[in-house]
């Protein structure tokens, strides 16, 4: 982009919460970037200001046809307080693969990432210190057009905000009971299952609320077409170690391609573990369990990193996975992508950018 990033700090800085009272999402940093789009111009005037609400217009194209897109990810301070992001390209990558799925503009991606880079190095005192602990960073684009014709906006703005966010496992690390969903869907081929866009989040609160309404932490989705093949958990990918092997239902067009899902991947590749991608149905995983073969389950993601699955609910079937324990694989994993993640280990990948010193 030729447009300069312009900086305009605020005068008054908000009161930082304490470690204990964090959470997840609820606190929102002194700055945000901001960046319009106007078809024939392009993207232009990036910012970053002083966070406050965005005004739109009611008849902004987002609240009625639903062009919105997102990430997520993190920075996290390591031992000698430098501050890191953890493959930032590959998301504003998936951002753009999103954006063209909606119909959107695409965004310069070096250009976006060292905008980011300036805006958390300015927030760096909102970095918090204890143990698991992150700054979380959510870019978003919306359709902002006034318009009730059913197309593509021609106008669009770009956002990131930033979160200090709490230790997603405070108490430590526990499976969690999964219902698999037969009556709801999360996404078809064809559909936007591939793209991370607001829509596909709102049509899954449905069948999450009733799973725990039953007594159930996530959903397992299967596939909108077949009704059979193993999709997701919840809003994360999903792994089962089988007799040795680690299956992942592979990428199909309706399923989101996580940048923990490619990170865990290339850890089991790396150890030697043998890696299966392919359709794994919920009947060769039942076949599995009732031969003592389903060792393992556990979900990948930003905000969890790996999520342990000990039981999981089917057709009224209860499968109990390593006695409802966090296996050793789904430890292994969780604590060498965290300890690349918080510079901890050495990562012979790459994967780490560096922000501040």
């Amino acid at each position: 982009m030729e447009c300069q990033l312009t900086i305009t700090l605020a005068e008054q800085k908000k009161e930082k919460p304490s470690a204990d009272k964090l959470g997840f999402g609820v606190h929102f940093t002194d700055h945000m970037f901001t960046m319009d789009y106007t078809e024939g111009k392009g993207w232009h005037d990036p910012q970053i200001v002083p966070y406050s609400p965005l005004t739109l217009d009611p008849a902004a194209m987002v609240f009625h046809y639903g062009q919105a897109v997102f990430e997520g990810l993190k920075a996290y301070r390591n031992q000698e307080d430098s501050v890191w992001l953890f493959r930032p390209d590959q998301n504003f990558k998936r951002m753009n693969r999103s954006l063209s799925r909606l119909s959107m503009p695409l965004i310069d991606e070096e250009f976006v990432l060292e905008a980011l880079k300036k805006l958390v190095a300015i927030e760096k005192e909102w970095i918090p210190t204890e143990s698991g602990t992150s700054l979380y960073i959510r870019p978003f684009v919306i359709a902002t057009e006034a318009c009730f014709g059913v197309r593509a906006s021609h106008t669009y703005k770009f956002v990131i905000l930033l979160s200090p966010v709490g230790a997603y496992y405070s108490g430590g690390m526990k499976p969690v009971k999964i219902y698999v969903e037969n009556n709801y869907v999360r996404a078809v081929r064809g559909g936007t299952g591939n793209a991370k866009t607001a829509g596909n989040y709102a049509g899954s609160l449905k069948a999450q609320e009733e799973a725990k309404e039953k007594g159930y932490e996530q959903v397992l989705w299967l596939d909108g077409i077949e009704n059979k093949y193993v999709e997701e958990v919840g809003s994360m990918n999903v792994f089962f170690k089988v007799k040795g092997e680690v299956w992942v239902p592979a990428l199909n067009g309706s399923i989101l391609e996580g940048i923990t899902r490619d990170s865990t991947i290339h850890l089991l590749k790396d150890w030697g573990v043998p890696v299966v991608e392919k359709r794994v149905s919920m009947e060769d995983l039942y076949e599995a369990y009732t031969k003592g073969e389903l060792e393992e389950a556990f979900g990948t993601g930003t905000a969890a990193v790996i999520s342990p699955i000990g039981e999981m609910s089917w057709n009224g079937l209860r499968m109990v996975i390593n006695k409802e324990e966090t296996g050793p694989l789904t430890t292994k994993l969780y604590d060498t992508m965290t300890g690349i993640q918080y510079g901890q280990l050495e990562d012979k990948f790459g994967w780490s950018v560096k922000v501040t010193e």
